[in-house]
């Protein structure tokens, strides 16, 4: 089984060190550290990578995926 992607947590990261340093700029740390972990989650949502699609894989899912529709209809 593979591992799950770190891009949230690199993305909270980024977003929390961004939003310090902006803070202490502005001088409103809690505002923009706040900011700054809502924008942080945003990126590390868009930088997911597409999964690659291996044959053997794709067979698996539609096979896992026939048997639960089979189980759903019998019950």
């Amino acid at each position: 089984m593979t591992t799950k992607s770190q891009h949230a947590g690199w993305g909270i990261a980024l977003g929390a060190l961004l939003g310090a340093v902006f803070g202490v700029l502005a001088g409103h740390i809690a505002i923009w550290l706040g900011m700054g972990l809502a924008m942080g989650m945003a990126i590390g949502a868009t930088l997911r990578r597409k999964e690659t699609d291996c044959p053997e894989c794709a067979a698996m899912h539609r096979a896992h995926e026939a048997k639960s529709l089979k189980s759903r209809a019998s019950s």
